[in-house]
């Protein structure tokens, strides 16, 4: 079971680093002994999920990690659900249209249609982003008690931009309003220059779910605005009937 477990734990910092790891910094960072992360690491290696960076001397997710992650995406049911009407959205928005799901503080984006036009954000599949940062999040988030969100996120809410909420007070306040009003207007919290627009997918039970429209904020007006708020009604009462 600790071999389990210490396979689970490698490949999850491999998820979780920006960068290839040396072996010195597996080592280091999840206190494994040297001659057994080695060990661990080579038989990753053979078995294709872990693999060498150009220099031949660090380690990052092998193609079989790739593998999994999209046969995760594509068995997974509200994926299935949601892609076609996604497609037809990005048809009718010409914009960047996201479906992604909690995990823990953050949330994964699970599918993504891009925006048609040149200056566009591109966040693909796998990406994670901090909850409290994200309209996507924040849909999500407003379905819940406080109590349960608060005891979600982190002790320290830490920015992305600017216009980041980190005061806890606040959020609480703005996933009040969100709940009330069904959607979310994220202006530029997650990254400048970036309006998200998000609601919520309620199956029924926890909401785990939301989808998006992100548009850079210089094509936008208020007949803009009202328009992607009601394509986004209207596709997500598509989405869970």
């Amino acid at each position: 079971m600790k071999s389990a477990e210490r396979t689970i734990a490698l490949l999850e910092y491999l998820i979780a680093g920006e960068s290839p790891r040396s072996l010195r910094e597996v080592t280091d960072d999840l206190a494994f002994p040297r001659a057994r992360a080695y060990a661990l690491l080579m038989t990753l290696m053979r078995m294709g999920w872990v693999e060498h960076d150009d220099t031949g001397s660090r380690f990052r997710l092998g193609i079989r990690a790739l593998r999994a992650g999209a046969s995760y995406v594509e068995h997974d049911d509200v994926v299935q659900r949601a892609q076609p009407v996604m497609n037809d959205l990005s048809d009718q928005l010409g914009e960047t249209i996201h479906l992604a799901r909690l995990d823990g503080h953050e949330i994964v984006y699970l599918a993504t249609c891009l925006s048609r036009h040149s200056l566009a954000v591109v966040s693909r599949p796998g990406r994670r982003l901090p909850c409290w940062a994200t309209g996507l999040g924040k849909a999500i988030l407003a379905g819940r008690p406080w109590c349960e969100v608060d005891a979600l996120l982190p002790k320290t809410l830490t920015a992305r931009t600017e216009h980041t909420i980190t005061d806890r007070d606040v959020l609480r306040d703005q996933l009040a309003e969100i709940g009330r009003r069904g959607n979310v207007v994220d202006e530029q919290e997650s990254t400048r220059g970036l309006r998200c627009f998000a609601v919520p997918l309620d199956f029924g039970g926890p909401v785990n779910e939301a989808l998006s429209c992100s548009i850079p904020t210089v094509r936008l007006d208020s007949a803009r605005e009202k328009v992607i708020i009601e394509a986004l009604s209207w596709a997500r009462e598509r989405i869970i009937h």
